[in-house]
């Protein structure tokens, strides 16, 4: 799979025929209307998928080392059981993005919206890289998570977007 089957200038996103690998995926499903791409189990190591409309593209139980998704809109979208390790979530919108058992080592999420992600007890952002000025607005954490990202050195800073403090969306406690 190269990543110049997802280059289609951020126009079309999941629904552009440039996209095509990832509308058809490993299966798809219609859901409230719309159709849901999934790459279960796909290898997306190092992949480009920045500037894109992802909105609701599940990459359940896929790898996906090293990739990028900078600038992409992932509202909605699923990284069940995925490995996110060292890929660019930066500027990136994962507003009810579904992250349960992710983990996330060496990730970015500077300038990320992450708000009311969906989180299970054993997704997990230690060795994340940056999460300055990200917002977590309503996204449940289990409370080590929250101590870890609370005592991480870019635990700090406003959101650009929703205009959130990082701090004050993960709830630290000073």
């Amino acid at each position: 799979m190269s990543g110049a089957a997802f280059a289609d200038g951020g126009n079309g996103g999941a629904t552009s025929m440039a996209n095509a690998k990832i509308t058809t995926g490993g299966a798809s499903t219609l859901q409230s209307g719309r159709t849901i791409a999934i790459t279960r189990g796909v290898n997306l190591d190092r992949q480009d998928f920045s500037n894109q409309n992802l909105r609701g593209v599940a990459f359940q139980q896929s790898i996906v080392r090293d990739a990028s998704f900078k600038n992409s809109n992932l509202f909605g979208s699923s990284f069940f059981d995925a490995t996110l390790d060292g890929t660019d979530f930066e500027n990136a919108d994962m507003t009810q993005a579904n992250v349960e058992m992710a983990q996330f080592n060496r990730a970015n999420l500077k300038n990320a919206v992450v708000k009311e992600m969906y989180v299970s007890g054993s997704t997990l952002f230690e060795g994340v890289a940056s999460i300055e000025n990200s917002d977590w607005s309503d996204t449940m954490l289990r409370r080590d998570q929250t101590k870890y990202l609370c005592a991480h050195p870019t635990a700090k800073g406003t959101n650009p977007k929703t205009g959130v403090d990082t701090r004050e969306s993960l709830m630290c406690p000073d």
